[in-house]
């Protein structure tokens, strides 16, 4: 298949709709060239040094590298002595004016290097919070826009949700949304009341939370696989667990005890009683005369 290509007028509509496009091959962005070297300024090494004055000398340590920033502006980097600043650099940028060999110094500043010691990024209060943190006295205000919430007008598929939820007015104003429940199961699941348990796993098979008299299961959607132990001898009580939870105070967890004691017989050992005589004194009555009075009533 072979194309023509029709010719118009310059200054004609067309030939204006031809012009627009991808001028990519033809213009070149001014930041793709890379800096140069200026090189009156790469070798002002002792006037960068000169500019580091927060410090004594003996906290600027040897000179690292120079650095093109621009046209005749450079970095200079020097390595930083101070306590605490492990992997940390001076950078000094000087510059000059065009036909001009005088160097001036534009900046001074303290930059971690590639090795540097940093303190951990910063995060949110929100971020940084931990299960356990709220203690006695302490708020937690919640944002208007927790994703774990949504207004309790609005339908839910959770009908333990939807009960009070259509009385406008007198239910909560806020009730948990489906992201925030699916967050709270897997939690729950994943923890230490979830099947994974060691506690659960040295069970016996048939000793599961689900089939246990003392399993008080949740309402709404959560109900099918999560309940609350009441059994107080239990190490879960009080606790949220799963239906395949289970711990040795399982409620059918039945161990015959054994009454009946087997009675040793009574052994005597007389092989170290050593035989005595023991003499009468005078006056001893025999065993077969009378006993003689007291002399007292």
């Amino acid at each position: 298949m072979v194309c023509h290509r029709r010719r118009t007028p310059l200054g004609s509509a067309s030939q204006s709709t031809h012009l627009i496009g991808n001028n990519g091959q033809v213009t070149r962005p001014a930041s793709a060239r890379a800096a140069r070297l200026d090189q009156v300024c790469a070798a002002a090494v002792e006037v960068a040094r000169t500019g580091i004055t927060e410090v004594g000398p003996d906290d600027i340590g040897d000179h690292l590298q120079a650095v093109a920033e621009g046209d005749r502006v450079v970095t200079h980097y020097f390595e930083c002595r101070l306590a605490g600043y492990r992997g940390w650099r001076w950078a000094v940028t000087v510059t000059r004016v065009a036909r001009s060999r005088t160097v001036t110094i534009c900046d001074t500043v303290l930059l971690p290097g590639p090795d540097a010691l940093l303190a951990p990024g910063w995060l949110p209060w929100q971020e940084r919070l931990k299960p356990g943190d709220l203690g006695p006295g302490d708020l937690l205000p919640t944002p208007s826009d927790d994703e774990r919430l949504q207004p309790g007008y609005l339908l839910s598929d959770d009908p333990a949700v939807e009960e009070v939820a259509w009385e406008l007015g007198l239910g909560r104003p806020r009730v948990m949304s489906r992201e925030g429940r699916i967050e709270t199961a897997q939690r729950w699941y994943d923890g230490d009341h979830g099947p994974l348990a060691p506690i659960s796993a040295s069970a016996p098979a048939a000793a599961r939370c689900g089939t246990c008299g003392f399993y008080l299961p949740l309402a709404g959607r959560l109900r099918q696989c999560f309940g609350v132990c009441g059994n107080l001898y239990a190490p879960d009580d009080g606790r949220v667990v799963s239906t395949d939870h289970g711990c040795g105070a399982h409620s059918e967890t039945l161990v015959e005890a054994d009454t009946a004691v087997d009675e040793m017989p009574t052994i005597y050992d007389d092989s170290a009683v050593e035989p005595m005589a023991v003499s009468r004194a005078d006056g001893s009555v025999e065993s077969g005369e009378p006993a003689e009075s007291y002399g007292h009533s």
